[in-house]
């Protein structure tokens, strides 16, 4: 049973997601600080959480800036501040999906599901393509989002490991920038052009943190983007 960490200090909302998730035949926990999520995460490992941004004692983007340091647990924050979703989409901190209050707890639901599912889409993905020699450049290790070059490894986000997987697939293909909306956010959400763009960066950033001397993802201008060695 895949288990679900919730950081909520709304004693009602977080009894909500409980019941519905539960319903869904998810494990929960509940946390009602940002204070001591971070060890928490280190010692039990959930598969998915979810972070409210207003949280006494840290904030939920300081809990996600925490927690991107050492593990690419799924992340979806919960925010009733709009103004605030690009920063939420992982823009700067890693998150892998926002959801604004107020909210349908059923929506939730579906959004968990949705974002649980990407990584098995992603396995399934890649049988259907023989990697190429260029490719071999890089391994994937999708059960615990990682890429490695030899023996140097970096983390990546569920965002940024579909990128990876999709442009790595097919080396030399330009990929559009819709192409790359639609297999990262597989609900169909409408997601503006410079959150693929911003994305790539951070990933780039990543890749050249093991492999500095290659550049692996190149911009098409115009168009969109490509893997080549």
């Amino acid at each position: 049973m895949e288990h679900i960490l919730i950081v909520e200090d709304e004693p009602k909302i977080a009894d909500l997601l409980q019941k519905y998730l539960q319903n869904a035949n998810y494990h929960t926990h509940w946390l009602n600080t940002g204070l001591g999520v971070g060890e928490w995460v280190r010692q039990t490992q959930p598969n998915l959480i979810l972070l409210d941004l207003m949280l006494p004692g840290k904030d939920g983007l300081e809990v996600c800036k925490e927690i991107r340091q050492f593990s690419p647990i799924p992340i979806i924050m919960l925010t009733a501040r709009a103004e605030e979703i690009d920063r939420l989409l992982g823009l700067e901190l890693g998150a892998d999906d926002y959801i604004c209050k107020p909210f349908s707890p059923r929506e939730v639901v579906a959004r968990v599901k949705a974002v649980l599912r990407r990584v098995p889409l992603i396995a399934a993905d890649q049988t259907q393509h023989p990697p190429s020699p260029n490719a071999r450049l890089l391994e994937l290790d999708r059960d615990r989002l990682l890429v490695r070059a030899g023996e140097h490894e970096a983390l990546l986000t569920l965002v940024e490991f579909e990128l990876l997987a999709t442009l790595k697939q097919q080396p030399g293909r330009i990929f559009g920038r819709d192409q790359l909306m639609t297999k990262v956010y597989t609900d169909n959400r409408i997601v503006s052009d410079r959150t693929i763009d911003s994305h790539i960066k951070k990933l780039r950033k990543k890749l050249s943190e093991i492999l500095p001397d290659q550049e692996l993802i190149h911009s098409v201008y115009s168009v969109g983007y490509k893997f080549e060695a």
